[in-house]
């Protein structure tokens, strides 16, 4: 797999992630990365990210999550490579779930 070609992240955020900005900031960094996708909050207490674009970018958001807003203390993430699918127009803040 080349580096200009799109994939998905799906990644799942435990810790303290909840109440403390991470979707803000996940939706901010990704924005700002020029990735589309989404990032919601899960009823058990993780945050939940799907990410689509370029490798490079999509591992700098990798990155971000692992170390998370000040505020969050991140104890685990568990990202999921898969192909992307091109569904999303852009990055949002979705409901919990």
């Amino acid at each position: 797999m080349t580096d200009d070609q799109m994939q998905r992240l799906h990644v799942t955020i435990k810790g303290y992630v909840q109440g403390v900005g991470f979707r803000y900031f996940v939706n901010r960094t990704a924005g700002g990365l020029g990735l589309s996708g989404w990032v919601r909050n899960r009823s058990q207490g993780t945050v939940e990210v799907v990410a689509e674009g370029k490798r490079s970018p999509l591992e700098k958001l990798l990155t971000a999550l692992e170390r998370g807003p000040i505020g969050s203390s991140v104890r685990s993430v568990h990202p999921r490579w898969q192909d992307a699918t091109g569904e999303f127009a852009r990055f949002r803040v979705r409901r919990t779930v």
